[in-house]
């Protein structure tokens, strides 16, 4: 449940979890270990860049996103359209199609692609997980295309300070939906966690500062033999923890420093969409 100053707490509340499907377990991927890992509808390729490295994603069939953090270096994107500098915190979304980014300097870059991608879906560390797809999740329909065509476009964090009545900084796509949260300074307060559940969407919830402890709570269904215990499983950075539905989660900010995490859904959520405010480029991508 959400504490009432918290602005998800106007969100509609999801029912109950439904006796179908199996539930699905939460992974817990350490990207230096792991750097290409993936949920069901997209791929998260973590990139430990160095000045002059040339990265090719190759030729897409959709789009690709390109999550800048503030330690992530200046880089160029390069497209059949032209090239563009990015230099600053944000999202970059990248159209279908051919493209490479040229980095320069050193730092951690994040990509994201569609899960379908034919030179990616198998690439992942953990691909095995989704040998057949998790019947809870819903697959990926992409949203309309932007309103005024294909372009790459980018979103800085610097046009959009953080506001405590929007939930993060949220951007969105065709295909995936990316909220930057503000960056907790120290742990965050253990009377103040905010336990919720989805549905039928994954979350990934991608540590790019300090630590995290994720509290992971798998409802009971009928059949006892699948119950699970409860998990708090402290992890660092960088880190991507993948939490399927409809399990009850929360993540508590560890480290007695910077703390920041950036939540990642394909597809883009609904229930986000339509609050208004709340996605910053929603003129650019319609809904459905």
């Amino acid at each position: 449940m959400y504490d009432k100053d918290d602005p998800r707490s106007a969100l509609a509340t999801a029912g109950r979890p439904d006796a179908g499907a199996d539930i699905a377990a939460a992974q817990y991927l350490d990207l230096t270990a792991t750097p290409i890992v993936r949920a069901q509808n997209v791929v998260l390729i973590h990139t430990d860049a160095r000045e002059g490295d040339d990265l090719d994603t190759g030729a897409l069939e959709g789009e690709l996103a390109v999550v800048v953090t503030d330690a992530s270096p200046a880089f160029t994107v390069f497209t059949d359209a032209g090239a563009t500098t990015v230099d600053t915190p944000g999202l970059v979304v990248v159209p279908p199609g051919a493209s490479r980014i040229s980095v320069h300097g050193d730092g951690p870059l994040v990509r994201l692609v569609e899960a379908t991608e034919p030179a990616w879906r198998d690439r992942a560390a953990n691909a095995d997980a989704y040998a057949k797809d998790h019947e809870r999740v819903a697959l990926l329909r992409r949203w309309p295309e932007p309103a005024d065509g294909p372009r790459v476009r980018v979103y800085p964090l610097s046009e959009v300070p953080d506001d405590p009545k929007r939930f993060g900084r949220i951007f969105r796509t065709r295909s995936f939906m990316v909220n930057f949260l503000p960056r907790q300074d120290g742990p965050r307060d253990p009377h103040r966690l905010s336990p919720h559940h989805h549905d039928d969407f994954e979350q990934l919830s991608l540590a790019v500062q300090g630590e995290y402890v994720h509290h992971i709570r798998t409802p009971w269904l009928p059949d006892r033999t699948g119950w699970r215990e409860d998990e708090h499983v402290r992890i660092g950075s960088p880190s991507v923890t993948i939490i399927p539905p409809p399990t009850v989660h929360t993540s508590e900010a560890a480290d007695p420093g910077a703390n920041q995490l950036i939540d990642i859904f394909s597809p883009p959520r609904q229930d986000f969409s339509e609050k208004p405010g709340w996605v910053l480029n929603a003129d650019d991508y319609p809904m459905p």
